[in-house]
């Protein structure tokens, strides 16, 4: 084959993928198109230097990564602002036009897959990053050139990132999950799980059986000099990307109703799912005037479709620990189908949600979801019930590790520091910098040396050694010692700080202080009247520290023993303006606040960090800024640095 015949035959190849899988109207057999794909792959196996650019043989894969590299976006991915009804469209479209009359609205179909961002240079596709964070990705490149609805050549030559969502047709999300019931794989949830999982694959050969598709959105950063994003968006397509059907302008609410309403009726007939339309300012230089917020662009929105509604039925309720030590329910229902994804958990955010729908075992009850969000019930079926329903009750053990829980209110939560569900965050807590201030150890160490079993609870800190740590990634001699010493240095705190460092719901720094000023070391024996005897201490923190030490009481006596905290039992103050009074210190002073604070709490006096209506003086120096305002506007009192020492 010459290389015109090559060219001839590449140029037949892109047109027939592009049919087959971009336009869904083959024009050839899938015969025909693997024997060309085949003596095109011959002529570039021998001629490498003469392989086209664009030619579909690159789209196959087999490119296996160890791990996905991070790439930075040249130009930040936003999120967009959801709204949800005609009333939320209005208030948006207002803001929208406070830098002047917005003639015209560009109305996109939302498809609900994972959004990815292409870079190309000279024409070429360079990169391809998932949207991460908005601000780095991964870098999914090689998983990229499988799609073939993204042209690896475009004859743009400038710089520029298009972005677009990746998402698998409906009727190649069920072909794939078929074939994973007959290879006895698990199903994926639906087809956004299906699409985000398949553009994250190590091997490219996996990616490119799914049959990914790319629906371009919008660009990031360029020089294209287009005054509006209807003509931009046109451009684009002219360059190979596939056209996004739907896609229109609109100029009053009236007009994008009108399209949302027909996007509800037809969304069954895209072959993509949908969750809603994008609507923006059309015209870019408003844009550029409208600007950001933190987290969404001022002139784009997302209009969500309404929660889709299902009836199913209750057959269980599971607990579930959260990294707290909350216990949350969760539903277990019988599975239903809601937009491609088989649901079988709904949320329940705590038991007072229990009785306020009179929820029971084996009732029949509707449940929503909408878009990203977890399945919710919103009505239970009384009518249907058959004297089979059973009713639902409060735990009163930690199911994970079997200890007393903390009930108050709507809270249930498991104390113990060794819970397997919250070990993790009480050493994070233990150890973070208002606490015990161990350097170093972090959030990603103190899961790393209990993933890898180094330690299963705070005490375990005290035992590490050199020779535990330096088989693990990353940790050389300077960092373990760092490490180690950091822990060491921790021993002989205050007792104070010992104890608020324990996590124990409602007992901060302050609580902390009056309990061990008055008890010290004895504070594991005390009893409800003893707390509740503590100026600032009511039934409530009291009934939580007595059951915390109920449970933990054997390990903060080690812990004691381990640290040897410092134990500074305080005389009761001796009356004087201050004593039992809430404090608010602000501003600069002559001596460093933390040492006027002290002074104050000396003197039986709370010092608090808000100012309120609770709040009996305002110390004040210089630059007091908002807190002195306040204080003004309460009619609290307020002191000099002076008048404080005065009152003395």
């Amino acid at each position: 084959m010459t290389k015109q015949d090559y060219e001839k035959n590449i140029e037949k190849l892109i047109i027939w993928a592009k049919a087959y899988y971009v336009d869904d109207e083959p024009l050839a057999s899938d015969e025909e198109y693997d024997k060309l794909a085949r003596i095109c792959l011959e002529f570039e196996k021998e001629n490498p230097n003469l392989t086209h650019p664009n030619s579909p043989n690159h789209r196959v894969g087999g490119y296996v990564l160890d791990s996905f590299k991070k790439a930075n976006h040249l130009s930040r991915m936003w999120s967009q602002e959801d709204i949800f009804n005609t009333n939320e469209l209005e208030d948006w479209m207002k803001r929208a036009s406070k830098e002047g009359f917005v003639e015209n609205y560009f109305i996109q179909p939302k498809f609900d897959g994972a959004s990815l961002n292409l870079i190309y240079e000279n024409g070429i596709l360079k990169q391809a990053i998932t949207r991460g964070d908005g601000q780095i990705g991964e870098d999914v490149t090689h998983n990229a050139l499988t799609i073939h609805s993204i042209p690896l050549k475009i004859s743009e030559k400038s710089l520029i990132e298009i972005r677009g969502e990746v998402v698998i047709k409906k009727d190649d999300f069920l072909k794939i999950n078929e074939e994973r019931l007959k290879n006895g794989e698990s199903t994926f949830a639906n087809p956004r799980n299906a699409s985000a999982g398949s553009l994250r694959q190590l091997d490219s050969k996996i990616t490119a059986s799914r049959k990914l598709f790319f629906s371009v959105w919008g660009v990031g950063q360029n020089s294209l000099n287009f005054k509006t994003t209807s003509q931009m968006m046109d451009y684009i397509f002219s360059l190979g990307f596939a056209r996004t059907p739907m896609q229109t302008i609109a100029k009053t609410t009236d007009d994008i109703e009108k399209l949302y309403k027909k996007m509800i009726e037809t969304r069954d007939n895209f072959t993509m799912l949908l969750d809603g339309m994008v609507i923006k300012v059309d015209d870019i230089a408003t844009q550029e005037a409208l600007g950001f917020t933190q987290k969404f662009p001022r002139w784009s929105c997302a209009y969500k479709f309404p929660a889709l509604e299902k009836t199913t039925k209750l057959k269980d309720i599971i607990l579930q620990v959260g990294r707290t030590g909350v216990v949350t329910p969760v539903a277990m229902v019988e599975a239903v189908e809601i937009e491609g994804a088989m649901v079988e958990r709904a949320t329940l955010h705590n038991f007072d949600e229990i009785e306020r729908l009179d929820l029971k075992i084996n009732d029949e009850i509707i449940i929503i979801r909408s878009g990203d969000v977890i399945p919710k019930i919103t009505k239970v079926l009384k009518d249907r019930r058959d004297g089979d329903e059973k009713n639902i009750e409060k735990p009163t053990l930690c199911p994970d590790c079997k200890s007393e829980l903390l009930i108050e209110d709507i809270m249930i939560k498991c104390q113990n520091l060794d819970c397997p569900s919250r070990v993790v965050n009480s050493i994070i807590y233990f150890a973070s910098k208002p606490c015990l201030n161990i350097d170093g150890l972090g959030e990603k160490i103190v899961e790393l040396l209990v993933n890898k079993k180094k330690i299963y609870d705070i005490l375990d800190l005290y035992s590490l050694k050199y020779e535990d740590l330096e088989d693990l990634e990353g940790f050389k001699e300077k960092k373990i010692n760092n490490l180690l010493n950091a822990i060491e240095n921790s021993k002989q705190s205050e007792l104070y700080r010992v104890l608020a460092s324990l996590g124990i719901e409602h007992i901060g720094e302050v609580a902390s202080k009056a309990i061990c000023n008055k008890f010290g070391l004895n504070l594991v024996e005390i009893t409800f009247e003893d707390l509740t005897s503590i100026d600032g201490i009511g039934e409530q923190m009291a009934n939580s520290f007595l059951e915390f030490m109920r449970v933990n009481k054997n390990i903060v006596l080690k812990l004691f023993d381990i640290l040897s905290p410092k134990v500074t039992i305080k005389e009761e103050a001796k009356d004087n303006p201050f004593k039992n009074k809430t404090v608010v210190i602000t501003g600069s002073m002559s001596k460093p606040r933390n040492e006027i604070k002290l002074f104050l709490e000396n003197l039986g006096a709370k010092v608090s960090s808000s100012v309120s209506k609770k709040t009996d003086f305002v110390i004040y120096g210089e630059d007091a800024g908002s807190k002195y305002d306040k204080a003004l506007e309460l009619g609290v009192a307020i002191l000099t640095e002076d008048e404080m020492h005065s009152k003395l």
